[in-house]
């Protein structure tokens, strides 16, 4: 018999995906005692969005967060999600500041790292990896799961013998956008269990209705630990519910051993919570329908929001069919990346200007040169000489090197720029990812220690966080 473990994701992607990321840690605390007892894997609680939404829009220090989180989880491991290189920001930052983030990240709870680059260039995750193993926690190496003529089952399998070697404690294939099918996860997940002895993790949304499907077939080609939420933030663009598949596996050979009764008590509380984002729109049913178009287009729920955002902003909702077709092509033009933070949010932008202006590529973002200079990576198919011409011109040198072996040393300058804000060793972190941001909240928060009036205002959050 294998049991098979269950990483709940409710306080971190079940929530990210459904609701913007906006459930707070008041609204967490209640629950963790009981989510504590129930023997999960390990509880998804940090990372990916929350960082940045926590300061921006909460008025929350995301390291108070994660604090008061271990300190009520005392049984169960915690997991976060790091976009390697890029930490939980939207560019490379120097491996000081990733060697100091994954240290404090440590500190102040984390148990297990899960680590990934947007563009599956492993270079860019050697040094989280690194520095999470030196502080003694579990490194999850993460291989991008996406579909594109150069993408095949033996070049995922090539993949996963690398991030072994690299150090990685277990693997994780993460389908941002639900794509992955039910047989082609048992082919895949069979075929890395044949030559690579580690864990295996599966992570999808269930955004074209198979995600459940999906899981089932991974349990069946061997698979260890599943993703899920509980079913107040599940299935639509979040996770597969948890207690549907607790309830499917329970009683078979891959019985994951959790009581169906103490995972009810916890989604009746959370469905309170709920309650209050129906009401305040914040929830829009769209994200709880399945949609099959993501398996033509690979557009995950929250590009797809991003998408609609700025074809409103332009009044040209007419144009969102046109945009839904254009992103294929420039994910082509752009050597096939997964679409994933912050790839998505490029590829995605690109499109609604190529289609607005009537002309592609006439503007191209700064995200879009950095990604054809080849500051965010290698991408998996080079990027033919044409376009890098249209796009950067025909002097430009493309970056071949890790980008990040470009970078000086940034932490000293930064401690230095912070200006008599600093009130603990992690706030020079907060200001590295989020300048703005972090200064913003850095007055707030003084602002209510000494009982001054604040000017803090949200933030519009120029890149939509999935």
């Amino acid at each position: 018999m294998k049991k098979i473990g269950i990483t709940e994701t409710i306080l971190r992607d079940g929530h990210q995906s459904l609701i913007a990321t906006r459930m707070t840690t008041e609204e967490m605390l209640p629950a963790l005692e009981l989510m504590d007892n129930v023997g999960y894997n390990a509880i998804e609680c940090w990372g990916g969005a929350t960082f940045d939404v926590c300061m921006r829009f909460l008025k929350e220090d995301p390291w108070d967060r994660l604090r008061k989180i271990r300190a009520s989880v005392k049984n169960t491991k915690l997991q976060m999600l790091l976009r390697g290189q890029n930490l939980l920001g939207y560019k490379n930052y120097a491996d000081d500041v990733v060697e100091y983030f994954v240290k404090k990240s440590i500190a102040n709870g984390i148990d297990i790292i899960r680590i990934f680059d947007a563009l599956n260039d492993f270079r860019n995750i050697e040094t989280a990896i690194d520095a999470c193993k030196k502080e003694g926690g579990h490194a999850q190496a993460t291989i991008c799961y996406t579909t594109s003529p150069v993408h095949t089952i033996d070049g995922f399998v090539e993949d996963a013998k690398r991030l072994k070697n690299m150090g990685a404690d277990s693997l994780c294939i993460k389908d941002m956008a639900g794509i992955l099918l039910p047989y082609t996860a048992y082919d895949l997940i069979k075929r890395i269990k044949e030559e690579v002895d580690l864990p295996i993790e599966l992570h999808t949304h269930y955004t074209a209705g198979t995600g459940s499907m999906t899981y089932l077939k991974a349990v069946e080609s061997g698979c260890d630990i599943l993703d899920t939420a509980l079913t107040p933030f599940a299935l639509g663009t979040s996770q597969p519910a948890t207690e549907s598949i607790v309830a499917t596996l329970s009683g078979t050979e891959f019985d994951t051993g959790l009581d169906l009764s103490k995972l009810g008590e916890i989604s009746n509380y959370f469905s309170t919570v709920k309650e209050k984002y129906i009401k305040n729109g914040t929830l829009d049913s769209k994200v709880m329908s399945p949609d099959a178009n993501v398996l033509i287009y690979q557009v995950p729920g929250g590009m797809l929001s991003n998408l609609v955002s700025q074809l409103k902003q332009q009044n040209a909702m007419d144009k969102y069919k046109e945009v839904l077709e254009e992103v294929p092509r420039v994910r082509e033009d752009m050597g096939f990346p997964p679409l994933v933070t912050p790839s998505s949010q490029i590829i995605g932008t690109q499109a609604v200007l190529n289609v607005i202006m009537g002309e592609r590529y006439k503007m191209v973002t700064k995200e879009t040169k950095a990604l054809v200079r080849g500051e965010y990576g290698k991408t998996p198919k080079p990027i033919s000489d044409e376009i890098i011409e249209k796009i950067l011109g025909s002097k430009e040198e493309v970056i071949t090197c890790r980008p990040a072996n470009r970078i000086m040393p940034e932490l000293d300058n930064m401690r230095k720029e912070m200006n008599g804000y600093f009130e603990q060793d992690e706030d020079v972190l907060s200001y590295a990812l989020f300048p703005g941001v972090a200064t913003e909240f850095f007055k707030y928060r003084q602002a209510e220690k000494y009982g001054i009036e604040s000017d803090f205002t949200d933030f519009e959050n120029k890149v939509t966080i999935v």
